[in-house]
């Protein structure tokens, strides 16, 4: 048995303030940094043989404290495919604040829907497509080789692996919520997925 495991970052400061965030690179907030450290210590059981990160600090920053809680050393593989989304015009703007301006069901649309863009920016389409042949070439070969991969990244980035990795169609997957700081663990065997377990752990 071995493990494809997806984290989305802690929570960052512009998640705090409900923003659009992007490719902005806004650092972890105090609550993002505890989440880390939170879905770290629920991590410890699996020894990591590759770690896969973007280039923004949120997501590699998770992926730093996630091993010094784990107490393992690795480099971490970054790379800009496996950033979040482009929210193009909507970048930087407050969410409720864009609601009343251009109303609830297109800002959802933007939101969720698979193929319309923000104006300017990239659909979830767009992110399937600059993710997937990067996870097939760079990390799927590990996961088939019997090895434990953890890949944190961005709640875009990983509804895109959830359509890639057969879990969610382009139809479903405006259902799709990505908690920051909560594991998605693929389990494998023989190089076949078996099932998904979300760890959340007693947080009482």
């Amino acid at each position: 048995m071995n493990y494809l495991v997806l984290l989305r970052h802690g929570e960052s400061q512009w998640n705090k303030e409900n923003r659009f965030t992007g490719l902005t690179d806004i650092d972890l907030s105090e609550k993002g940094v505890v989440e880390a450290e939170y879905a770290g210590n629920l991590l410890k059981p699996i020894k990591f043989d590759k770690l896969f990160t973007s280039t923004l600090k949120r997501a590699y920053r998770t992926a730093e404290i996630v091993l010094s809680e784990v107490g393992q050393n690795l480099p971490l593989v970054k790379h800009d495919d496996l950033c979040e989304r482009n929210y193009g015009d909507l970048t930087g703007l407050n969410k409720d604040e864009t609601r009343q301006k251009f109303g609830d069901e297109q800002v959802h649309i933007w939101r969720r829907s698979y193929d319309v863009p923000p104006p300017s920016g990239e659909s979830l389409k767009d992110v399937v497509a600059r993710v997937k042949p990067y996870f097939k070439k760079h990390i799927l070969p590990d996961v088939l080789a019997g090895k434990n991969v953890l890949l944190v990244a961005h709640g875009n980035t990983l509804r895109a692996m959830l359509i890639i990795l057969g879990e969610h169609t382009p139809e479903t997957i405006n259902t799709a919520e990505v908690a920051t700081g909560v594991p998605l663990v693929f389990e494998y065997e023989n190089g076949k997925k078996v099932k998904l377990v979300i760890l959340k752990g007693n947080e009482s």
